[in-house]
């Protein structure tokens, strides 16, 4: 219950893009149509599942203070948590090259509609968010970080797909001439953001 209630609340209340508004360069530019949309946003989930754990490993066995005992007691004065953005962000890119490598492998179509966006969730703010999220919150065990990736990866889908869905269908739509494009979208995405949260007076 308490893992269902993390994901849920992953998804709805502490989504990435509608709470924090993380995440917000790729969402705005490759929300133009569904099809790129969800794949995108399922290579967000493939990498938040796999690097939250990853970094949630790094962070309590290597990098906090007194996470090295388990090599010797006389480490447990040993520091590390300094090289704790440096070492999050390696672990993401290298994850991001091996999504990207897949997608051009066994879907070339897709690895050129995302083009220069998919690299670019080496850099994605939702991505290290999850990871200095998890940080800070110190979950006490690695399924709950991974949980909440993938409640957050699947929230960030959710996001992309519902806001390229409503792009593909106001495309045709009598909008005023300033606001077509980025305009509107800004105002749905901050529309969106005020219906989700709706969501935080839920108890979980």
């Amino acid at each position: 219950m308490e893992y269902l209630s993390l994901f849920v609340k992953g998804i709805f209340v502490e989504n990435m893009i509608f709470a924090y508004f993380l995440g917000m360069c790729s969402y705005l530019a490759v929300s133009k149509t569904v099809k790129t949309a969800v794949g995108l946003g399922f290579a967000v989930i493939f990498v938040l599942g796999i690097t939250v754990p990853i970094n949630y490993l790094l962070e309590n066995f290597v990098l906090k203070e007194g996470a090295l005992t388990w090599l010797s007691p006389e480490y447990a004065a040993v520091d590390l948590s300094f090289l704790s953005f440096i070492m999050f962000i390696a672990v993401i890119a290298s994850m991001v090259q091996l999504v990207e490598m897949i997608v051009e492998k066994f879907a070339p179509a897709l690895y050129g509609a995302l083009g220069i966006f998919l690299p670019l969730i080496a850099v994605n703010c939702s991505i290290l968010g999850g990871a200095l999220f998890m940080q800070e919150r110190q979950y006490p065990s690695i399924g709950e970080a991974t949980v909440f990736g993938l409640g957050s990866g699947v929230g960030w889908l959710l996001a992309i797909v519902a806001i390229a869905a409503i792009r593909e269908k106001i495309r045709y739509s009598n909008i005023p001439a300033p606001l077509k494009g980025l305009g509107i979208t800004f105002i749905l995405t901050g529309l969106m953001g005020m219906a989700f949260m709706a969501f935080m007076g839920i108890e979980i």
